[in-house]
């Protein structure tokens, strides 16, 4: 179950057995007197994970880039849709595979691999020597901002005595 949801357990288990029964999304939530869109979601997620889809998952799954690349030239060919290759590779849901497909079509394949997580590493990295340019430049920035702050100090003081 999706720890975000509106539903509650009950809810979830009463709107799943009506699926199973063949009753649609908007109908399922007129019946229990709750909001389609959380029905929605359930649905979705039903179609592809079946009564599973009242089993909380990990939510961070890590697909590999080959795996999102064959999902995505997959689904680009046309051959099968979101919900059958969502079920065959085990996606949380079509979301994912939309967002996949849209930055495969933005920033091409190498939108698909894998990003470096946390802060960008300086370019002062221990046991790397700085050039004699490097030091220089980082010693005239730092002069620069003590001048700054120096008459910044010298126009608080004058503005005092004024």
């Amino acid at each position: 179950m999706h720890p975000q949801s509106s539903l509650t357990v009950e809810q979830r288990a009463e709107i799943v057995a009506l699926f199973e029964q063949g009753v649609g999304g908007r109908a399922a939530a007129h019946m229990l007197g709750v909001g389609y869109h959380s029905v929605r979601k359930l649905y979705q997620r039903w179609q592809i994970h079946g009564r599973d889809a009242l089993v909380s998952r990990p939510s961070k799954q890590k697909h590999s880039f080959e795996t999102k690349l064959e999902v995505v030239q997959r689904f680009l060919q046309g051959d099968e849709s979101q919900l059958e290759l969502c079920t065959e590779y085990g996606l949380s849901s079509h979301t994912l595979l939309r967002k996949w497909v849209n930055t495969y079509r933005r920033e091409g394949e190498d939108g698909l691999r894998p990003k470096k997580k946390g802060r960008p590493t300086t370019q002062e990295t221990p046991g790397r020597e700085l050039t004699e340019l490097e030091t220089l430049q980082h010693a005239n920035e730092q002069l620069r901002a003590e001048v700054a702050y120096l008459k910044k100090v010298r126009a608080l003081r004058a503005q005092r005595h004024r």
